[in-house]
């Protein structure tokens, strides 16, 4: 399965008492999904979801993919620090239609985690997952930095296709890269190589039993099929033109003051919580670099470079206090998180007062 491009792990939106608001959660979504993003993250970090209960995570995860466009990718942070947790609620979201899984490091229970441990976990994870997995790696906040050699054991799993990586090293990020190079899978795209997914072709073909499309195996979807057919031909899957495009281990980064670094190391997207209140500046540089123009990235990048680095280190409030000022809702965070002070955001609204989304 693609996934290429730019990708905001959404917020999850609450009332001023903590209740989750799910009505601004469903237009967050449908904003979104008219913008140029691949995809979207349901309960990543930025969505909070260590904050949530699994009964509030099930319906963000239900309302999130409601509403969301048919064309868009669809990512569910499903992590919890133990395996079969993880895939109860894998399980979940992909009977509801998502498209990918993204499970965060176990890391509790720090001095335990061994490589073997992690690879257990990650090997039992996707051996049971009914949809692909991804690792997510983010040592700022769990404590526990995912070595590259144990990221690149981990990419000769079928089932495993990618990492997000948000710890910020753009040399981690090559060494990842060339480590899984050998790594050749093929993913059905659109005629203009976009990602497909199993629940998009599943549209595509609804209600023509005789529409006389080939059958494409799910492995393929997966990125998981070992032939490589040629990117040139096209075919036909009921209302949808396909072709065959060949990808590796993906690895998407998390930082957005480095985006154009780590595309330029390998990286080919990126998970970024500054495209929650900014998602068309953080595409922009990646479109650039996608058309070749490496000075035009450049220039994207430094627009957003000390924005992105700000509003990040206030974090989840820094965050929904940006989308509020771009035409989303932010709202508050939950506690232990508290508001931004007035003079914070102001400097906030300065870093921001030209990157309008």
């Amino acid at each position: 399965m693609l996934l290429h491009g730019i990708l905001p792990p959404i917020t999850t939106p609450f009332y001023p008492d903590g209740n989750v608001y799910y009505k601004k959660l469903e237009a967050n979504v449908e904003h979104y999904s008219r913008t140029p993003v691949a995809g979207l993250v349901v309960l990543g970090s930025t969505g909070e979801a260590l904050m949530l209960s699994d009964e509030e995570k099930r319906e963000v995860f239900k309302i999130a993919r409601q509403a969301a466009a048919p064309n868009k990718v669809l990512i569910a942070g499903t992590g919890i620090e133990s395996a079969i947790e993880t895939l109860r609620l894998t399980e979940y979201a992909a009977g509801l239609g998502y498209d990918v899984a993204m499970v965060r490091t176990p890391h509790y229970y720090k001095k335990q985690m061994l490589p073997a441990n992690m690879l257990a976990f990650y090997r039992t994870v996707a051996d049971r997952s009914p949809i692909p997995v991804i690792i997510y790696s983010f040592p700022q906040a769990t404590g526990y930095d995912m070595p590259a050699e144990l990221v690149i054991e981990l990419a000769e799993h079928p089932n495993l296709i990618g990492i997000k990586e948000s710890s910020g090293d753009v040399e981690k990020v090559r060494k990842m890269v060339e480590g899984t190079r050998h790594i050749k899978r093929s993913a059905t795209v659109t005629e203009t190589f976009d990602a497909v997914t199993p629940r998009m072709l599943a549209a595509a073909t609804a209600g023509d039993p005789h529409n006389g499309s080939e059958l494409v195996p799910v492995g393929a979807l997966a990125g998981t099929h070992d032939s490589r057919p040629s990117s040139s031909a096209v075919g036909v899957i009921g209302k949808m033109k396909t072709r065959q495009k060949e990808v590796g281990f993906q690895v998407l980064v998390g930082a957005a003051h480095k985006l154009h670094a780590s595309l330029d190391a390998g990286a080919v997207g990126a998970i970024l919580a500054f495209a929650c209140p900014a998602p068309t500046a953080c595409y922009e540089i990646y479109a650039a670099w996608k058309e070749g123009d490496a000075e035009l990235a450049r220039i994207k990048q430094e627009r957003i470079a000390k924005a992105a680095q700000r509003v990040g280190d206030l974090g989840v409030p820094g965050f929904k206090y940006g989308m509020d000022l771009n035409g989303y809702y932010g709202g508050p965070a939950r506690l232990p998180f508290l508001p931004l002070t007035a003079e914070v955001k102001q400097d906030v609204e300065q870093l921001l007062a030209d990157i309008r989304n």
